[in-house]
């Protein structure tokens, strides 16, 4: 959700990849569900580990596993946000709402830097 929400939103300021520590096999449905109910599609996007995402040096990690993650050179940004997979539509709504808000302040930040 959140790479969807920031290529959307912060093109300008942001190359977004997203990785996970433990990636999933496939987007759930209710995440493309809830994101295409706000007119963003991500059917070229795929769960990735974090070792195939990265491959240049980064400036932010935005960390929402639970896990601490660490790169040198890197600022860690830790979101606590509760995983949906496995709830309702109206938790993947809740937390859709929460990354959005997340991530428009991280950009709104960048851009003030």
């Amino acid at each position: 959700m959140a790479e969807a929400f920031a290529r959307a939103y912060g093109s300008d300021i942001m190359e977004v990849f997203s990785a996970g520590v433990a990636p999933a096999t496939v987007i759930a449905p209710l995440t493309k569900q809830i994101l295409a109910e706000r007119n963003l599609a991500i059917d070229d996007h795929f769960p990735k580990s974090i070792d195939v995402a990265i491959r240049e040096p980064v400036d932010v990690i935005v960390n929402m596993s639970g896990v601490p993650v660490t790169l040198p050179g890197a600022r860690v940004i830790v979101w606590r946000v509760e995983d949906p997979i496995g709830q309702k539509d109206s938790v993947y709504r809740t937390v859709a709402s929460q990354i959005e808000r997340l991530v428009m302040s991280l950009i709104l930040e960048l851009r003030n830097a």
